[in-house]
């Protein structure tokens, strides 16, 4: 062998020597990006392309339950712009102070370990990112451009102690799990959500962003029951896609608030919720909430109040409880498709009311909500519904049908546990032709 080859050899070997254990080191610390395709519907609108990062940030966990806020932050502006930060596998993490994280931009949060909030409720009802809509605050808010989070890791909202005090007041401020605030463009995939104090998602003010493949579980060991445990909240967004995920919760699986427009969710399994809901809606005087062009597919519905529900507020002021109280708003709910839906144990397989709030249903009468429902379908639905409401599956109720138009319903077949597939009905024009209707329901708006 030549000298130059003999130099060229020891080379290389010396190049992996020094570099493999690194770049090995590389691999197993770096989570891939996920790539879940949307489908089997599409939105149809591109999203925004998210280029690789080019540089990786490893956050510092300091253990015993201390606060890790600050490494986190740290290692999170060491990685804006170009970035990816790693929480690594087999690390717990604590966050002890709200993080204002809207400054993002082509960054990944890769969470492979468990983030854990901590249980100091005097210091979050003081310090939680306030959002307006309904109190909403969340521990943190996470906005930008082009952010992707992922890595099958945990976030943990410590819910218990949230629980056990909203029982004793019901006007305390309990923080959203996962606030998404003005982010314009992003994914959400592959996580662990459990033990929100109350919504687990809060979808703010944001456009172009899939959650896919993510997991929500955790209720209460006391009695005082997990409440507004939504699994997804949309508010003032647009072009969100939700799907591929498991829902195991205490109230809407996902529910479409005011100004949202253009959502896919599909591929859902939802188990102890509310359905998947839009609404409520029309709740403050002065505002027009519209939700439009939504595409609801393939959900799996259990142990739930309603499969199919849209909820409005109606034209008076009303109270539902002491913390959500209102009526008297505008707008539109206008091209909503629930396509396949499979129920068991589920009170309601569909709820139209813009009574909600309202149990007096002749005073809602008298004052017909502002907000108008039109070019509604719901179709392809089966299963079987609970003992609730036997023999009644359904809930199809106007304030007037000068407001609701157009509603749609075909190939659902439903039966209550008598065998039945009655609807309590009225004034939605033409819906007497399309289910089987009886006007001695009584049942107002319900929560």
């Amino acid at each position: 062998m030549r000298i130059s080859e003999i130099l060229a050899v020891a080379l290389l070997q010396a190049s992996a020597a020094w570099s493999s254990p690194l770049e090995s080191n590389a691999i197993e610390a770096r989570s891939n990006r996920p790539h879940h395709p949307i489908k089997p519907h599409h939105l149809g609108k591109p999203f925004p392309q998210s280029p690789d990062r080019t540089k990786s940030c490893t956050v510092k966990a300091n253990g015993n339950g201390k606060d890790d806020s600050q490494n986190i932050l740290k290692a999170i502006k060491d990685c804006n712009n170009g970035g990816h930060v790693i929480f690594p596998k087999d690390k717990n993490f604590t966050i002890g102070t709200a993080l204002d994280l809207t400054f993002l931009k082509h960054i990944d949060l890769d969470i492979q370990g468990t983030i854990q909030f901590t249980n100091d409720t005097d210091y979050w009802q003081k310090n939680g990112f306030y959002q307006t809509y309904q109190n909403a605050t969340t521990f943190f808010q996470l906005g930008g451009q082009d952010v992707n989070v992922y890595g099958g890791g945990t976030l943990d909202g410590n819910g218990q102690v949230w629980y056990d005090l909203y029982a004793k007041d019901i006007y305390i401020l309990r923080p959203i799990l996962f606030g998404v605030i003005g982010l314009q463009g992003g994914s959400i995939e592959d996580l662990k959500l459990r033990y929100s104090p109350q919504w687990y998602n809060f979808i703010a003010n944001s456009t172009d962003v899939v959650y896919s493949n993510i997991d929500i579980a955790g209720g209460s060991v006391s009695s005082n029951v997990a409440k507004n445990t939504d699994g997804w909240d949309t508010y003032r967004s647009d072009n969100i896609v939700i799907q591929n995920s498991h829902i195991n919760n205490g109230d809407d699986c996902v529910s479409f608030k005011p100004n949202s427009t253009n959502i896919l969710v599909q591929n859902l399994w939802c188990n102890g919720s509310h359905g998947i809901s839009v609404g409520s809606l029309g709740q403050y005087v002065g505002e027009v909430d519209y939700v439009k062009n939504v595409y609801v597919y393939n959900v799996s519905m259990s142990n739930a109040s309603d499969g199919a529900r849209i909820k409005v507020w109606p034209g008076s002021a009303s109270a539902l409880s002491g913390d959500l109280q209102g009526g008297g708003g505008s707008g539109a709910v206008q091209n909503i498709t629930y396509d396949t839906m499979v129920l068991s144990n589920v009170d309601y397989a569909i709820e139209i009311t813009q009574c909600y709030g309202q149990k007096n249903i002749t005073l809602c009468n008298e004052y017909p909500s502002n907000l108008t429902i039109s070019d509604i379908t719901i179709k392809n639905f089966s299963g079987t519904t609970s003992k609730t409401y036997d023999p009644l599956i359904g809930y199809l109720v106007c304030s007037s049908p000068t407001v609701c138009s157009d509603i749609n319903i075909e190939n659902v077949n439903v039966k209550s546990p008598s065998g039945t597939n009655l609807y309590t009905c009225g004034s939605i024009t033409g819906i007497e032709s399309q289910v089987n209707c009886t006007t001695n329901g009584t049942k107002g708006g319900n929560s």
